[in-house]
């Protein structure tokens, strides 16, 4: 089996050094190329092309932050800002970076500043598409995973909010009934439906935790894309987290019993409705608590916590991801159920009484730091050898 192909969304915040959030972003789409704005002008988000090899994938997360990075600098002390919310305020007001767009106006008006966030979509190539709807089951119900990893916005306007992912706790999920489709025609019909129904205003406006993706939706699919993860700043944390994704995708493909709509034992009349209800559960729970969330498992509705769960999956795939030559970009997930995700660290510091701006401060210096070693050490050197 070869490696699929992968690539990242990334939307980020831009701001001072001190962790303030400026909005930048008419400027930057103009002045660099693969940035795109987003509804509010405190956002700007980039993509990174599909590639197969995580070396790649790691020199093209990188290539535009620096980029940026220098950018930020000609217009004055900007940085980019790590966390997943407006973490130190800024959370009261909507800043449109595209007045004049109507769809904009319409997001503000429906949802606020609910929708300004930062985030990781992280795409996995599956070309069948049946076998594309399959994988998005699996991960579907599984995605709380995902985000109990990636966890990185537990203040909002310098404020515990009691969540480890208020991003997720408050962000619209859209429509608010979402199936676990059985099939591709099923996913065509119930998207043709809502469109009707005017619950999606287009076939982008699915705002869910997974969903399937393609050039010309729901017809032509060629990816999962994983909508759920908070924003993730350190590159080797991300490569992890994917590389856990596309090992438990590969995992899947091998043995395509692993289905939810197979293999799950609770007993119901309705499978399909009782496993989005308990993942739904799960969601919620992860967003509050993340690694030490306890969750209900699909397999059979035992509770289990969120670390011991992702320990369990990270047993099964390290075998497929070390044949397949990519499990030294898989080990630091153990790093991160040791030592904690982003929300987890930031919090055992405010329990030691530091506030949330010197909280973020300390990260702004941290990440600069090692995005530039890390671009040195992975980029520079193969241009150079």
């Amino acid at each position: 089996m070869s490696l699929l192909s992968k690539g990242f969304e990334v939307e980020m915040y831009t701001g001072t050094p001190k962790g303030d959030i400026v909005g930048l972003s008419d400027k930057i789409v103009q002045a660099l190329d693969g940035f795109v704005r987003e509804p509010d002008s405190r956002n700007v988000e980039y993509t990174t092309a599909p590639f197969c090899g995580y070396d790649r994938l790691l020199c093209a997360l990188l290539k535009p932050r620096q980029a940026l990075r220098g950018y930020l600098q000609t217009l004055g002390n900007y940085t980019i800002i790590p966390g997943s919310t407006m973490s130190l305020g800024g959370s009261d007001r909507f800043y449109r970076s595209d007045p004049h767009n109507p769809y904009h106006a319409y997001i503000e008006k429906t949802y606020g500043t609910k929708v300004v966030t930062a985030s990781i979509h992280i795409n996995v190539g599956v070309s069948d598409p049946e076998l594309l709807i399959k994988a998005c089951r699996l991960v579907r119900v599984e995605a709380p995973l995902y985000l109990a990893l990636s966890a990185s916005s537990p203040f909002i306007d310098g404020k515990f909010t009691g969540n480890h992912s208020t991003r997720w706790q408050m962000f619209p999920k859209t429509p608010q009934n979402v199936p676990l489709f059985e099939s591709h025609y099923h996913f065509i019909r119930w998207t043709e439906e809502q469109l009707a129904a005017k619950t999606m205003r287009n076939v982008r406006h699915l705002w869910s935790s997974v969903r399937p993706n393609g050039d010309r939706r729901p017809y032509n699919l060629n990816r999962l894309e994983l909508r759920i993860c908070d924003l993730v700043v350190d590159p080797l944390a991300l490569l992890a987290i994917t590389a856990l994704l596309e090992a438990r995708i590969m995992q899947m493909i091998a043995n395509p019993e692993l289905d939810p709509l197979q293999q799950s034992q609770l007993s119901t009349n309705d499978l399909g409705s009782q496993l989005v209800a308990l993942t739904d559960e799960n969601e919620d729970a992860a967003a509050r608590h993340s690694l030490d969330a306890e969750l209900r498992h699909w397999q059979d509705g035992r509770k289990i916590l969120a670390r011991d769960w992702i320990n369990e999956i990270y047993d099964q795939v390290y075998p497929i991801a070390r044949r397949q030559g990519f499990s030294c970009f898989l080990s630091p997930l153990k790093k991160i159920l040791r030592l904690g995700n982003t929300a987890q660290q930031w919090l055992e510091l405010h329990r030691q009484g530091i506030q949330p701006p010197a909280i973020i401060q300390r990260d702004i210096e941290k990440i600069t730091q090692q995005e530039r070693d890390l671009e040195y050490a992975v980029c520079q050197s193969a241009l150079i050898a």
